[in-house]
This record gives C-alpha cells, sequence and structure tokens, in this order.
C-alpha cells in the first residue's frame, strides 16, 4: 500500500474519558485518518492473517503485520494528543508495534486468560492504540476493576498482589465461565465501555484492565465482515 492512502481527516472529533474509581483517562478519536476502507481491502486481499503463537500473546484470533505508511501515519497525527492526554514525549523515539488482527477463536475454545480482563504489559508509560476498522454489531472496549484487589491498572508494584489473588480465583474455580466476558461478573466489574464505531480510535495505558467486548461465537472471518481492528502499542523510549 502507497503511504499516500493515508492523510489526517478533515474534522476529527476528540473526546478524553475518566474511567473507574481510579479516574484513568482514555481517549477516544472518530476520523482521525483517511484511508480505513483502504486497510481493509489489504486486510482481506493481500495480508495473511494467521493464529497467534499462545506461547507469544493472548490475543484470540488472526494476525498480521500492519503497513508501514499506515504505522507512521497514524503516529504522527496522534503524537501531539498522545503528549496532551496521557503525557508521552510529543518527540523522541518510541518501540511501536502494530497488527491488523481479527477476533476469531470461538469461546469454548479459549482459555480463561483470553476469556477474562487481561493487561498488555505492567510497565505504565506503554499505550494501547486500537483502530477501529469495523462497526456494529460487533463488540467495542471494556474496562474493569479486579473485586478483590480493586484495582483497575496493574504496574508493577501492584503486579505481585494481582497475579496472586488471581491465581487463587483460578484454582478455586471462580473464573470458570465459558464465555468471553462481556459485563461486571464475580470477579470483575466493569467500569466503561467504548461501542465500535468504523474508523474510531481508542487509545490507553496498556496496564489497564480491559478486553474486547466478543460474541462468543465470531461473526465471520472475512475481513470485510468480521471484527477487524488494527493494535498498535506506543512505549517511548529513553
Amino acid at each position: 500500500m502507497r503511504g499516500a492512502a493515508f492523510a489526517p481527516g478533515p474534522d476529527p472529533r476528540f473526546e478524553v474519558l475518566r474511567v473507574g474509581r481510579e479516574g484513568h483517562p482514555v481517549l477516544v478519536v472518530d476520523g482521525l485518518l483517511t484511508g480505513a476502507e483502504g486497510l481493509v481491502a489489504f486486510a482481506a486481499e493481500t495480508a495473511r492473517l494467521a493464529p497467534v503463537r499462545a506461547a507469544a500473546n493472548f490475543y484470540p484470533g488472526v494476525r498480521a503485520p500492519a503497513p508501514q505508511g499506515y504505522v507512521q501515519a497514524l503516529v504522527t497525527a496522534l503524537r501531539p494528543h498522545l503528549a496532551t492526554t496521557f503525557g508521552a514525549p510529543p518527540d523522541g523515539r518510541a518501540h511501536v508495534t502494530c497488527a491488523l488482527s481479527m477476533a476469531t477463536l470461538p469461546a469454548d475454545q479459549a482459555t480463561p486468560a483470553q476469556r477474562l480482563p487481561h493487561i498488555d504489559t505492567t510497565a505504565p508509560a506503554q499505550l494501547a492504540i486500537l483502530h477501529y476498522l469495523c462497526g456494529s454489531p460487533h463488540g467495542g472496549t471494556a474496562f474493569y476493576r479486579h473485586r478483590a484487589t480493586g484495582f483497575e491498572a496493574i504496574d508493577p508494584a501492584r503486579g505481585p498482589a494481582y497475579l496472586a489473588a488471581a491465581r487463587r480465583e483460578m484454582a478455586d474455580g471462580a473464573g470458570g465461565q465459558d464465555g468471553y466476558i462481556t459485563a461486571s461478573d464475580p470477579l470483575y466489574e466493569q467500569t466503561a465501555a467504548v461501542a465500535p464505531a468504523f474508523n474510531r480510535i481508542v487509545v490507553y495505558a496498556s496496564n489497564l484492565l480491559h478486553a474486547g467486548v466478543l460474541a462468543d461465537r465470531p461473526a465471520s472471518a472475512d475481513p470485510r465482515a468480521g471484527r477487524l481492528t488494527a493494535n498498535t502499542f506506543f512505549r517511548p523510549e529513553g
């Protein structure tokens, strides 16, 4: 794909949510870039979407690298807003990874770790950038509080206590639900949810407890009809 396909949108709309008792920011942007339709076509016609190795990632579906031109345009357009909303450095080097992703794994084939809320890392500086290349009826993204600890974000200081509590719950069978979590349950309280919309971007700290609002039986494995997203991780260096 040519990088020229991606350009700043003519009228982007920005909203900052404060979620949970801890008030963590979540940035929601509609229409940041043009070219979203081209990303869908790339996923359907060119990308080689493949299952994620379980040892490397818990994502319940298939992924492929995103076009570099898209990644560059996304980070360039978002970076001032990452500084304003999250305090990220407005310039300088950053480690960025990006993949086109489709949630395709039926819930009865997923592990408890894939069905329940999770974090991507305990590093508080890393941001997750989720770009919806689909809309309704696919589910959005929800954020959670762990009832036993009261934690909504898991940093290095909280990590040992959270992991110990979560392991006890798994050992006791408390996390034995069969479907993907889509609302509050005995272990986790949902604090907020962002609905999907085509060309909507949601940005949040990677250490927030979150989960995709996924159907137990995915609607389609076709990128033009299924739950297609672009998932980017942004971590400033230095």
